[in-house]
């Protein structure tokens, strides 16, 4: 063996392990040689430090001091993925508990190395069916470790030991849990294997395993005490590990994905429990965006129905409270207004409640004495009928429109046209049906009113001529604050002083719809809240299963796994329950909206509430997913493998 390089070769390497302020020392200096082909069998009792050495021999674990070489390779220095690559081009790990992932069949468990090689997932699977059908398990390919014997779980570790090529295969008391029959089994397949070129390195503390061996190793104590050198394998076939590349960024993500949700329908029942918080969050959101935009759409589809280019002129000044009491606003003021520019036109209005009679009907409702460009300046249609004219005006004709809910209180299916109700002890022709216009924003009914002549009203209702308002209407919006100003001076200079107020209908528009932006953003806010909740509850869940899956993850990086394919996997498996709570909230949120509707409240849909809920919800799943996948990206596999 003199003129071989040795395959792995530790010069002077000591291993200490630091808890808090105490430094134990279980390596004291070990130098060693291991050369192709060879089966060597490291022995020593329990704290001999046997298993720390083969942490170190298998590239899970670094050295302390000393220096590690692998092929003429110093990897003492190696990062954690370069150590991952080793172990994934070079070792095959066989343990004593076996190591099977319990969720997988045992076809998967065997693919599980290649995952990480860049091998096609086709050829990962006849090469594992061939492995373990070569290994007598051609019937078990879809059975799980719990479905497996003992024997048979250990051949399975065996076959992915060798998914890879398994150049040197690392045995960690292979027999150890296992009764004579499948442990003498096991070690004629080692010798096997030894036999085909594979170097075997085999752990034990039983004398009689370690026999099978060509070469034995006793250490005691963190030092070698006993090694007879190498042995002569020089009719053994070597051989060399074999290379399948590194896998594509896609074909990570997709491995990674079928992983997580492997994992994600195998703890179902936690899986919707943190469902849950998401789905309320996203839910909760959009159920409060939509009511919140309903309500700001309402209020502001109500004011727009009278008119966004209006004016309305109101008695009482800034300083005067009982605008009740001032009775300045009269007819003249609206005929002067009429005259100014941009002025489209000026209504007088005069309203109150009283009793409508027709027959032995007595219905209770608002009168309302205005202009014959009533329709125009409210943009209110009439159904059926006519609106009364600027001749009925003049010639103060006891005439009327009714509101649709008046009309159907007092005549129900009868047509009420050219019918007389009375109104103040005064005969009224009903003339028009105004077209339905239903509820304001403030709920209240805007069909519920009957619409006569100004010079009628004032005369034979109300029985005063100072008037409740003057609504103008502007002939173009762009000339809403010209026309404020104006109004603002005639009135002035006709009253001698300012005992009127006007309200900008478009500027109140502006000032309500910020408002309900304001609510929209409280209702949302307080909404998130339960979406944070949700994130917080993913996090945990996350962080637990990285506790419970600590072994796997171990042996996934025994196998191979870079430190990206485990960030990948834990990541993935949070941003898949964020992203399938947000649909499901989605969904739920827009079934509650539209449950909410039914009872009347308003309710405005819109993709940016859905959109702005969903990402929110993805977010979460990926932020504080982070934290988890770190904390298992960042576990020692010597670590990992010894939880419970």
């Amino acid at each position: 063996m003199a003129d071989k390089q040795p395959l792995i070769k530790l010069t002077g390497v000591t291993k200490t392990f630091q808890n808090g302020d105490l430094s134990t020392r279980v390596l004291h200096g070990i130098d060693l040689e291991i050369y192709p082909g060879e089966f060597v069998a490291i022995i020593g009792q329990s704290g001999s430090g046997k298993s720390t050495l083969m942490n170190i021999l298998g590239c899970l674990d670094k050295p302390s001091e000393g220096e590690y070489f692998f092929a003429g390779k110093n990897v003492s220095s190696f990062d954690a993925d370069e150590l991952a690559q080793l172990r994934r081009e070079a070792f095959g790990f066989v343990f004593q508990s076996y190591n099977l992932l319990a969720g997988s069949t045992a076809c998967e468990n065997v693919e599980m190395p290649a995952t990480y090689s860049g091998m096609l997932p086709e050829d990962r699977r006849e090469r594992a069916a061939e492995l373990l059908s070569s290994l007598g398990l051609s019937a078990r390919l879809d059975h799980r470790p719990n479905q497996l014997s003992g024997g048979q779980q250990q051949r399975v570790s065996i076959a992915r030991a060798l998914m890879n090529g398994g150049q040197i295969i690392l045995a960690d008391e292979p027999t150890g849990a296992l009764d004579s029959n499948s442990g003498k089994e096991v070690m004629k397949l080692l010798k096997n294997l030894s036999e085909q070129g594979h170097t075997i390195i085999l752990i034990t503390h039983d004398t009689h395993v370690a026999s099978h061996a060509h070469r034995l190793i006793e250490i005691s104590d963190g030092l070698v005490v006993a090694d007879p050198g190498p042995s002569n394998v020089e009719s053994v076939p070597i051989l060399e590990p074999k290379l399948h590349g590194e896998p594509s960024f896609s074909t990570e993500i997709v491995e990674g994905a079928k992983t997580a949700f492997r994992s994600l329908c195998s703890n179902i029942f936690r899986t919707v429990l943190t469902l849950l918080g998401i789905v309320i969050g996203v839910g909760s959101v959009i159920t409060m965006l939509a009511i919140g935009d309903g309500a700001k759409k309402a209020v502001v589809d109500s004011i727009s129905a009278m008119g966004s280019n209006l004016l309305i002129v109101r008695p009482g000044g800034p300083e005067q409270r009982r605008a009740w009491e001032i009775r300045t606003l009269v007819p003249e003021d609206v005929k002067a207004i009429n005259e100014l520019p941009h002025v489209a036109a000026a209504l007088p209005e005069l309203t109150g409640s009283y009793t409508l009679r027709y027959g032995n009907v007595d219905v209770s409702t608002d009168i309302n004495a205005t202009g014959f460009k009533y329709p125009q300046v409210r943009k209110w249609e009439v159904a059926s009928g006519t609106f009364f004219t600027e001749e009925d005006e003049n010639t103060y004709a006891t005439v009327a429109v009714l509101g649709t809910t008046v009309k159907r209180k007092m005549f129900g299916d009868e047509d009420p046209l050219g019918k007389y109700i009375i109104v103040n002890n005064v005969l009224f022709q009903v003339i028009g049906i105004m077209a339905e216009r239903g509820a304001d924003a403030g709920g209240q009914d805007q069909d519920d009113k009957v619409m006569v002549p100004y010079t009628t009203g004032s005369l034979r209702i109300f029985g005063r001529r100072h008037l409740r308002n003057v609504t103008i209407s502007v002939a173009d919006e762009i000339y809403m604050q010209d026309v404020q100003a104006s109004v603002a001076s005639v009135l002035t200079e006709r009253h001698g002083t300012e005992d009127f107020t006007i309200r900008n209908m478009a500027s109140l528009i502006d000032t309500l719809s910020a408002t309900q932006n304001t609510m929209t953003i409280l209702l949302g806010s307080i909404a998130a809240i339960s979406l944070l909740v949700g994130g917080i509850g993913v996090m945990n869940i996350m962080l637990v299963s990285v506790t419970e899956r600590t072994r796997e993850i171990g042996v996934r990086m025994a196998t191979g796994a870079r430190t990206r394919n485990i960030l990948q996997q834990f990541l993935i498996e949070a941003l898949a329950v964020s992203a399938l709570g947000g649909i499901i909230g989605v969904i739920l949120g827009l079934l509650c909206a539209a449950l909410v509707g039914r009872f009347g409240m308003p309710i405005d849909y819109s993709m940016g509430p859905v959109v702005l809920a969903f990402s929110c919800a993805f977010l979460t799943g990926l932020i504080f997913g982070f934290l988890p996948a770190r904390k298992a990206a960042r576990l020692n596999p010597v670590t990992a493998l010894a939880s419970e």
